[in-house]
C-alpha cells in the first residue's frame, strides 16, 4: 500500500492513502513519502517526512499536545477519560455531529469518519471536504473517493479498507471498539446526508480482534458539556443570529406573510461577516402569528401565507449554525402596543425565564429548572398552557429532546459547567395565539451565562406604532 504524507498547513499534517485501489485518488506534493507497513509498523522507502502516525506511536504526550492550530486539547483529554470509564480501547463515528465532537470537522454529506485510539485521532473524509477537514484537530486525516464511475460501490464499500487501516494505526488492533448505532437527531448539514446506520458496526466486524460495543451513552455525556474552544464557536452562531433577528424584526409589518416574515430573519444567518472566522453559516427561520402560533409547541415549526395583521403575537424560530455548532432560539414580537392580556402572557413568560435562569448552577437538578419555570407559569394561570419541557441541550444539537442536560419534570441529569442547552418557558392558547421566548445557556462556575441577550425585554419585543389599541 502506497501512502502520502501531505502537510495540511502551518501546523497540521494529512495522511492520503493511494493504494492500488482504483477509488482511492493519488495526490501529488511538494513533500511526499510512500510507505509500507512491515510488522505492523511503517518502513519508509522514498523522500524524508514526518508520519504523523509514526510521531504520535514514538511519543504520543508529545504529538498530541498542540497538534494542530485549531487544536482542543480540554476535548481530548475528556475523550479519553470518556474511553476509559466505558472500557472502551477505541472509537469509530461517522455522524457529522460526532464526527465534530471527536475532530472539530463538521462533514457536509456524512460519508466521513472518525477513528479515535491510543496513538491519536484519524479522520477519514471524502476528497473534496479535505479542506474542511483540515481546520479541525484530527492528527491525520485519511482521504477517499465515495463513489467510482469505474464500479458500482456505495460508500461503506468505500470506506472500508481506509476505515481498517485507521484503526490499525490509532492503535485499536483488538479489544472493544465504541461505535454509534445511528439512532437518534441529526441537525442538517446538506440537503441530503448520507447515513451508515448499522453498516458501521458490520465495517468494525471486519477485524477480528475488535468487538463492536455500542458508545451512545458516552458520545451523549460527551456532547453534554463543551469545551472552551465549542462554547466560544457556539457564541458565533449565537451573535450570528443576534444580528439575524435585529434585521428581521426591523422589517417586520402587517400584510406581510408568514413565509416572507420568515424570509427577513432567515436572509442574514448567511451573510455571516459579522464572524469572519466562520467558514459556513446558515440555519433555519420560522414565522407562526396570531393563533397559529398556539401550534408552536409542537415537533415541528411551519410558516405558511396567513398574513401579519395589527396586534398579532409573531412567534419567530430560528436555529442557526455556525461550523456546525447550532442555536435554538425564539423571540416573539407583537405588532403594536400589548393589550392586557397579551401584557399579562409576556410577564408570565418573563417570570418563569427568571425563574429558570435563577435555578441553574453547577450541582442543581435539571428536573427543578423545569419546576421553576413551570411553577411560575402556573402561579400565573398558565400551567396547563405550557405545554412542553423547559429545554435540553443545544451545540451539537439543534433541536433534539434527548440531548443531555434535559430540563424535563422527570429528568434525572444534574447540571455540570460548560453544559449549553436553551431554557424556552411558553404560552399556547389554542384559538388565539402562542408566546415562547427562548434563550441558549451556558452554565457557569456562578450560575447562568445567556447567550443570547438580545431581545430581553419586552419594549424589545414590541414594534410599531400602537395602530390605536386600548391597553
Amino acid at each position: 500500500m502506497n501512502v502520502a504524507v501531505l502537510p495540511a498547513g502551518p501546523a497540521q499534517l494529512a495522511v492520503e492513502v493511494a493504494s492500488t485501489v482504483r477509488r482511492w485518488r493519488a495526490t501529488t506534493s511538494t513533500a511526499r513519502v510512500d510507505s509500507q507497513e512491515e510488522g505492523g509498523g511503517m518502513r519508509r522507502v522514498a523522500e524524508a517526512a514526518v508520519d504523523p502516525i509514526a510521531r504520535l506511536r514514538a511519543d504520543p504526550a508529545r504529538a498530541l499536545a498542540g497538534a494542530t492550530a485549531h487544536d482542543d486539547p480540554e476535548r481530548r483529554a475528556r475523550i479519553a477519560a470518556a474511553l476509559a470509564a466505558a472500557g472502551l480501547d477505541g472509537l469509530v463515528c461517522a455522524r457529522p455531529r460526532n464526527v465534530l465532537l471527536l475532530s472539530g470537522y463538521w462533514p457536509v454529506v456524512g460519508t466521513a469518519c472518525t477513528v479515535v485510539g491510543p496513538n491519536g485521532t484519524i479522520v477519514i473524509a471524502p476528497a473534496d471536504e479535505y479542506a474542511l477537514a483540515a481546520r479541525g484537530w484530527a492528527d491525520a486525516i485519511l482521504s477517499f473517493e465515495p463513489a467510482s464511475l469505474e464500479s458500482m460501490e456505495t460508500p461503506a464499500d468505500a470506506i472500508a479498507e481506509p476505515l481498517l487501516v485507521a484503526l490499525r494505526r490509532v492503535g485499536a488492533r483488538h479489544g472493544r471498539v465504541g461505535v454509534e448505532t445511528g439512532i437518534g437527531y441529526e441537525p442538517s448539514p446538506y440537503v441530503g446526508v448520507h447515513s451508515y446506520g448499522l453498516r458501521l458496526r458490520a465495517l468494525v466486524e471486519r477485524h477480528a480482534d475488535l468487538a463492536p460495543t455500542p458508545a451512545d451513552a458516552a458520545l451523549a455525556g460527551l456532547a453534554a458539556v463543551a469545551t472552551s474552544r465549542e462554547r466560544a464557536a457556539i457564541r458565533s452562531a449565537c451573535r450570528i443570529a443576534a444580528h439575524a433577528f435585529a434585521e428581521g424584526a426591523r422589517r417586520l409589518r402587517p400584510g406581510m406573510t408568514e413565509l416572507e416574515a420568515a424570509t427577513c430573519f432567515r436572509a442574514p444567518l448567511c451573510a455571516h461577516i459579522v464572524e469572519p472566522d466562520v467558514d459556513r453559516a446558515d440555519g433555519f427561520a420560522f414565522c407562526m402569528a396570531g393563533p397559529n402560533a398556539a401550534r408552536a409547541y409542537g415537533a415541528f415549526a411551519r410558516s405558511t401565507t396567513t398574513r401579519l395583521a395589527p396586534g398579532d403575537l409573531v412567534l419567530v424560530h430560528c436555529n442557526s449554525y455556525a461550523d456546525g455548532y447550532w442555536t435554538d432560539i425564539t423571540r416573539t414580537y407583537c405588532l403594536g402596543a400589548p393589550d392586557r392580556r397579551q401584557r399579562g402572557m409576556y410577564d408570565a413568560v418573563f417570570a418563569a425565564r427568571a425563574a429558570a435562569l435563577a435555578a441553574v448552577r453547577p450541582g442543581a437538578s435539571a428536573a427543578d429548572v423545569d419546576a421553576a419555570a413551570r411553577g411560575t407559569l402556573r402561579e400565573r394561570g398558565f400551567g396547563g398552557a405550557f405545554r412542553h419541557s423547559t429545554g435540553h441541550g443545544v451545540g451539537f444539537a439543534a433541536i433534539d429532546h434527548e440531548a443531555l442536560p434535559r430540563l424535563h419534570p422527570c429528568s434525572p441529569d444534574v447540571l455540570e459547567v460548560g453544559m449549553v442547552f436553551n431554557v424556552e418557558p411558553g404560552i399556547y392558547l389554542n384559538g388565539y395565539g402562542g408566546m415562547r421566548h427562548c434563550d441558549v445557556v451556558a452554565v457557569g462556575q456562578s450560575g447562568a451565562e445567556i447567550l443570547t441577550p438580545f431581545h430581553e425585554q419586552v419594549d424589545d419585543l414590541v414594534l410599531g406604532p400602537a395602530w390605536d389599541r386600548r391597553a
